[in-house]
């Protein structure tokens, strides 16, 4: 047998090639998808729209009549200790129980496989991000908020009427959220950014290879109107744009509980 002596260079360069393709098998991951569906939900039933059958904790008898939102910058808590954000079209998405097409959000970026802990979101957009005029075409264009306000847009817009018995028509309520504001008298001082963080109960999942998984997120409507504060259309329902402890109030309860999970679906 022939032994062939190969420079010690030669088999540095061997070893170094060896291990790289090694290395490259290593990083070779499977990956799935992720749509997300929305839903509006009061009392553990599918909302229905203009039916004067609802009664908040106030006591105060109403309806909804159109509900639309954004939310953004969904991201996924991985156990491997990563956070895995699906960005998206800017990681933005709008909401409108008017136009069912908005109400699923394909999100479209492949996710590594493995296992997510939890799923977190922004609701509304955040203050690096809401800008004016980012949107120039409806309906998100429609979403704006004046500018003398704090500009950029809306974080939600929830419209309807309730029973007022000091009046003799039904008054409208408008529980619109976005940039407060601080006054100084009637002067505009400071702005405030109520965008809140909501963290998913119950939302561990294994993203598997060539999976798609499907995540139903419930709006529970009730619990915008209780805990951890009691929100009264009487005090609260009208100019909420300009109120910013209202808008506080109704964000801290959206903080708390109005957001939950359904199901988790994955299908290949």
């Amino acid at each position: 047998m022939i032994k062939i002596k190969l420079p010690y260079y030669l088999y540095l360069l061997l070893f170094g090639f060896l291990f790289l393709q090694s290395c490259k098998k290593d990083e070779i991951t499977g990956s799935g998808k992720m749509v997300l569906t929305f839903a509006h939900f009061v009392d553990d039933a599918p909302l229905q729209i203009d039916t004067m059958k609802y009664t908040n904790a106030a006591g105060n008898h109403y309806m909804v009549t159109e509900v639309q939102y954004f939310i953004s910058d969904i991201t996924l808590h991985m156990a491997d200790g990563n956070d895995f954000l699906l960005d998206g079209t800017e990681g933005i998405h709008y909401v409108d129980n008017d136009i069912p097409s908005t109400m699923t959000w394909n999100t479209e970026k492949d996710i590594p496989e493995g296992f997510c802990n939890s799923v977190s979101f922004t609701f509304g957009i955040d203050s690096v991000k809401n800008q004016s005029n980012m949107f120039v075409n409806p309906p998100e264009r429609d979403m704006f908020w004046p500018e003398v306000l704090g500009g950029g847009y809306h974080y939600m817009k929830m419209n309807g009427k309730w029973r007022n018995d000091t009046m003799s028509d039904n008054s409208m309520f408008m529980l619109h959220l976005g940039i407060g504001q601080i006054y100084d008298n009637d002067t505009i001082i400071g702005f405030v950014h109520n965008a809140f963080r909501v963290d998913l109960p119950g939302s561990a999942f294994k993203i598997n290879d060539g999976s798609t998984t499907e995540i139903q997120i419930i709006m529970n409507i009730e619990n915008w109107f209780q805990n951890p504060y009691i929100f009264d259309f009487a005090v609260y329902g009208e100019n909420l744009m300009q109120n910013q402890e209202g808008m506080h109030m109704a964000c801290m309860n959206g903080k708390e509980d109005v957001f939950s999970i359904v199901h988790i679906i994955s299908e290949k």
